[in-house]
């Protein structure tokens, strides 16, 4: 559908004698009102339209530059994926909304199949080394890969440092900071992240 339909309105006969000034009409309050409300309707419903325009073109830009499944979804609005590395997400994956998987040079985060990866959540590869002294430039920072395995669950505002591995079929609860790796088949969560518990489909 043409972003442009939205304003076929203008076409009708109608509306465009209600809204000519040269024909003098005159309307009362709740005339001006549903006119007001029903171009605003329109004007709404457009630049949604060019929104989702908007970061289709980058998603397929993504799905270029790095190795992004074909089956794999990106899940809403402002998702970045930036940095000169290299980037796997896999098949029947997803990535939440508002979320950032950055990749150094040199660095990989790789995203396993079927896996599910929740709104603002943040992947890094490269981080400052907090015990450096901030005021010599340039501040020395740590780069490593980050490895989440096939069918795991990674909570909303979750912060995976670089370095870290997710094993497969686990779970990161949600505003976690995971420092250490995860084995599979378990559930983690807090600040930072620990272990809750094994998960009972793996126990039994």
């Amino acid at each position: 559908m043409c972003w442009f339909s939205c304003f076929s309105f203008w076409e009708r006969g109608v509306w465009r004698r209600r809204l000519s000034l040269c024909h003098g009409a005159r309307y009362s309050i709740r005339e001006q009102n549903k006119l007001l409300a029903n171009l605003n309707r329109y004007l709404v419903g457009f630049l949604l339209k060019v929104v989702a325009a908007y970061w289709r073109f980058i998603y397929l830009e993504f799905r270029r530059r790095y190795e992004v499944s074909p089956e794999f979804r990106f899940n809403g609005k402002n998702i970045l994926l930036y940095g000169d590395g290299r980037i796997v997400l896999g098949a029947n994956s997803y990535i939440g909304d508002n979320s950032t998987v950055q990749a150094s040079a040199g660095c990989s985060v790789r995203v396993g199949e079927g896996c599910h990866v929740s709104s603002n959540v943040r992947i890094f590869t490269e981080s400052m080394v907090a015990d450096s002294d901030l005021r010599i430039k340039p501040v020395p920072s740590k780069t490593a890969d980050v490895v989440i395995g096939d069918a795991c669950w990674v909570g909303a505002n979750v912060l995976i440092n670089p370095g870290i591995s997710i094993g497969e079929n686990s779970v990161v609860g949600a505003n976690s900071v995971v420092v250490k790796d995860i084995p599979p088949n378990e559930i983690w969560g807090g600040v930072p992240a620990k272990l809750i518990r094994k998960k009972l489909s793996a126990a039994n």
